[in-house]
């Protein structure tokens, strides 16, 4: 039996969240799905409170998702992100 291949997030891909370094297609497609377009949607949010809503509508929702939407939203509200931020597991718990 061949095993499918798994298609690509398009409209993830080519969003803006895509040019926050080390971002995955999966977290830009959850903000996709919260509604946000640009990453300067996402200035001022609490990270937390993205998680929350994503869990409205979402099933499950994986830990790592939001070290992500940290990252996200650091680079966000800084206009020159320290490099040394951008890495999801700076962020994690």
């Amino acid at each position: 039996m061949e095993k499918k291949k798994k298609k690509a997030d398009i409209e993830a891909l080519n969003s803006s969240f895509m040019r926050i370094p080390k971002m995955n297609t999966v977290s830009a497609r959850d903000l996709l799905d919260l509604g946000f377009r640009e990453v300067y949607d996402i200035t001022g949010r609490s990270p937390e409170a993205l998680i929350d809503e994503l869990k409205k509508i979402r099933t499950s929702v994986p830990e790592d998702r939001l070290s992500y939407f940290r990252m996200a939203v650091y680079y966000a509200e800084n206009e020159d992100p320290d490099p040394k931020k951008l890495f999801p597991y700076v962020w994690a718990d």
